[in-house]
């Protein structure tokens, strides 16, 4: 097998794992986009995904925020309120990624536990986070 052929099949199981645990709403079939770009800015897309659901409430039906905006993290900007817009779902995706690789993965806070008091007010916002990433692995 080629190691381009073994990579397509990795990144189409990690991204139908994603697809799984998106559900049926506004960011279901994005696993694969997700998978690819987070392993291109070396983001666990586990995590990628985790703090999504957790931010977004996509696992069970997604915000306004995602649906009318495109953003898939919560991210402040401008464009939707206080928060930031994006043209597609897809550049909110990769926006969502770059910021998690530029403010967290680059100062080495690659975990729900790591991230947890620079990214949230909530302290137990890690443990949510985990608890989705155990959901994803796990299905």
């Amino acid at each position: 097998i080629s190691d381009v052929k073994l990579y397509c099949d990795i990144l189409e199981e990690l991204g139908a794992k994603i697809d799984r645990n998106l559900g049926n709403g506004y960011i279901a079939g994005k696993g694969e986009v997700i998978a690819s770009y987070c392993i291109e800015k070396g983001v666990d897309p586990y995590l990628a995904v985790a703090i999504t659901m957790e931010e977004t409430g996509c696992a069970w039906g997604c915000s306004n925020l995602v649906v009318s905006c495109n953003n898939v993290g919560g991210m402040k900007g401008s464009g939707c309120g206080s928060y930031g817009y994006f043209n597609t779902l897809d550049d909110g995706i990769r926006a969502f990624i770059d910021n998690i690789h530029r403010n967290y993965v680059l100062y080495g806070l690659t975990t729900a536990d790591t991230m947890n008091s620079k990214y949230a007010e909530n302290p137990a916002w890690s443990v949510n986070v985990n608890n989705y990433i155990n959901r994803i692995k796990n299905s």
